[in-house]
């Protein structure tokens, strides 16, 4: 490959050699319709005509488990779930029936159940068409279920090689178990409840929010948050799960007043804030500070890490100067990255490092209430599990309370008091960790029996309920 000519590698990239990258929000064009981008390798290489493509895409579409197969190629990128828009890049990249794909993460913006459907999809598609697979992941359980071998990388250098089973169960290398024991579940620290616990930090009561013109009634024309109730008290977490597309972004959005809410309360510190980030004052925009899942689109590529980490202490503390500059170093050092990327831009930086500024622009705000959505996804094993231990220290230090967005089980038991679990836009149960063998309603135990395990047979071995996943997947 090193050896080709520009020309020649271009004739291998999209056909022979696809990819499917961590990003899928990043790599789609917004202003060009799913379908035309997923066919488009086909016509720019001349595979096939256009209406085979299309037959094609929606045959793809229908394999990735995605809704409605036949019109959401008509949907733009941001009219989908993140989930749903990873699925759709794999699309992109299959659609050339491929000798080689590379999976960059794939799967990381996708719920355990989706995951579960995805990631068969990938080993059904691979072995029919025996293409060869490279899969980039910091999830050792979701590799064990689609690698053969091996290869484990520390500082851009291999540190062991073996098959699967060799690396699980007879890891050599120092690093390689501390990736493995990242896995071992740890003691989770219990949050002291809040003074009076009659004055919650946080109360959601029958939220409604949503997209689309406005009916008669004021409910918005697409309801994705359906009269969801919540408490979160001072000092103490809750965990909201989920599929993609259940609501669970859009509920934080409209907590944090981005995405005005249709109908319902939201009461903070015992005061009702506006429906919208508009109709609140900047001290309330201050003590609820959001973390996005995609840090590729949250964070301006034009502007370097210092800029971006200045702006929120100018603009909510009127810090200049030294002042400044000292502050950044602070949060610089709370999130774990070298103070000497504070002259990078985004593109300079991993997709770890990258959500570690996006958390650390979040602190700077001093904020009271921080919504987490999927901070960890972008993460390895070993960095994820040290920013839930820094997400600990700091409620300690700070008495900050999180509202924590995850389709990773582990991470929520690790760090929430309380677990909600949502279904549809409504609130299906509430749970607490030491009840996650025991839930109630029937989509939760679906989601909780699908946590990928440290087993290269579970996958494969794994049965579900063909009723259960008729009813509560893919809606």
């Amino acid at each position: 490959m090193v050896r080709l000519t520009k020309k020649q590698r271009a004739r291998l990239r999209g056909t022979q050699v696809a990819y499917v990258p961590q990003s899928a929000a990043a790599a789609f064009n917004p202003a060009i319709t799913i379908l035309d981008q997923v066919i488009e390798v086909t016509s720019i290489h001349k595979l096939m005509p256009a209406d085979p493509a299309r037959a094609r895409a929606i045959e793809l579409f229908r394999a990735l488990s995605l809704p409605n197969p036949e019109t959401i190629g008509s949907r733009y990128p941001h009219q989908v779930s993140g989930g749903q828009l990873q699925r759709l890049a794999a699309a992109m990249a299959l659609i050339s029936d491929p000798k080689l794909v590379i999976f960059d993460e794939p799967t990381t913006a996708l719920d355990v159940t989706t995951q579960i459907e995805v990631l068969r999809a990938f080993k059904a598609v691979m072995r029919k068409s025996h293409i060869g697979g490279v899969y980039v992941s910091h999830d050792l359980a979701v590799v064990a279920q689609i690698a053969d071998r091996i290869v484990v990388l520390k500082g851009g250098e291999v540190q062991e090689v073996g098959t699967t089973d060799d690396i699980l169960h007879n890891a050599q290398h120092p690093y390689t178990r501390q990736l493995l024991a990242a896995f071992t579940p740890k003691p989770r620290a219990i949050a002291q409840p809040s003074d009076d616990p009659h004055k919650p930090l946080l109360e959601i009561e029958n939220l409604i929010a949503g997209y689309g013109d406005r009916l008669p009634d004021g409910l918005p024309m697409v309801q994705v948050v359906k009269s969801v109730s919540l408490t979160v008290e001072k000092g103490r977490n809750l965990g909201i799960i989920g599929e993609s597309g259940s609501g669970k972004s859009t509920l934080a959005r409209s907590i944090a007043g981005i995405l005005p809410s249709a109908s319902g309360h939201i009461i903070f510190n015992g005061r009702e804030l506006g429906r919208s980030d508009r109709e609140r004052t900047r001290d309330q925009l201050r003590e609820i500070q959001i973390v996005f899942q995609s840090a590729d689109t949250a964070l301006n590529p034009a502007k370097s890490i210092e800029d971006i980490l200045g702006r929120p202490l100018t603009f909510y503390h009127v810090l200049k100067g030294k002042a400044c500059q000292d502050r950044i170093n602070t949060l610089l050092d709370m999130v774990h990255l070298p103070r000497a990327l504070r002259h990078r831009r985004p593109s300079e930086l991993s997709g770890g490092q990258k959500q570690r500024v996006n958390f650390a622009r979040a602190l700077a705000a001093d904020p009271k209430l921080i919504l987490c959505d999927e901070i960890t996804s972008a993460l390895d094993t070993v960095v994820a599990a040290a920013i839930i231990d820094l997400l600990k220290e700091l409620q300690r230090e700070l008495g900050l309370s999180y509202i924590f967005i995850s389709h990773d089980l582990s991470v929520v038991e690790a760090i929430c008091d309380e677990i909600v679990v949502m279904y549809g836009g409504k609130k299906v149960e509430q749970i607490t960790p030491d009840r996650l063998k025991e839930p109630q309603h029937p989509y939760s135990k679906l989601l909780f029996s699908s946590v990928p395990k440290l087993d290269p047979t579970w996958l494969d071995t794994l049965s579900q309920d063909p009723e259960l996943l008729n009813t509560y997947c893919h809606r």
